[in-house]
């Protein structure tokens, strides 16, 4: 097995493993407190310590868990305001507009997007003249970028660390309300005789 079919086997084990039910337990509560203990944890999720240990390890060891960091205010450090950066960027400039971003400290998330901006960014910074100039000067001055659009966030309302999926559309869903499903109806039921088809 050559170099690159063991990373890609490491990587697909490290993407796809399963997430039950005690392993959501835990990642909640690390979610909350990532510094508890391990019998701190334990006793929270109603497991030995041992056996948490082995869950938070295999959780590491598969990829789950990528690391532990402490969660700061953003208006505490006094980057009072946030951006998001609509980005369209020229098709065959992608590798150098990706290593562009990713060298610029001033950007806390990015994403690559569908619809009618190619790319998402979060920018914070200590007042909008900082976000102008950030927009203007660095990222329309950069030669992939077709055009820019900046929305300033007025709050942010929810921000969590992490989903679980018990927490996403494609957890447990309740009742469906206001859902239509159209199924065709047999001929015998729609009225249809042998003469009508």
């Amino acid at each position: 097995m050559s170099g690159s079919d063991r990373e890609e086997e490491a990587l697909s084990r490290r993407s796809s493993p399963m997430v039950d039910e005690v392993a959501e337990r835990i990642l909640a509560e690390l979610r909350d407190d990532g510094r508890m203990s391990m019998s701190a944890l334990a006793d929270r999720v109603g497991l030995s310590r041992a056996t948490v240990y082995a869950r938070v390890a295999a959780l590491s060891e598969a990829g789950v868990i990528t690391g532990f960091s402490a969660m700061v205010d953003p208006r505490r450090t006094g980057l009072t305001i946030c951006s998001l950066v609509f980005v369209s960027v020229r098709p065959q400039t992608w590798p150098t507009f990706r290593a562009r971003l990713a060298a610029m400290p001033q950007v806390e998330y990015a994403a690559v997007t569908t619809g009618e901006h190619d790319a998402m960014l979060v920018v914070r910074a200590a007042d909008v003249a900082d976000i102008h100039d950030f927009v203007i000067g660095v990222i329309s001055a950069l030669p992939e970028v077709k055009a820019v659009e900046t929305v300033l966030v007025l709050d942010e309302v929810v921000r969590k660390p992490y989903l679980l999926p018990a927490e996403t559309a494609s957890g447990p869903r309740a009742a469906q309300v206001g859902m239509t499903r159209f199924i065709r109806a047999a001929d015998t039921h729609a009225g249809l005789t042998d003469g009508d088809r």
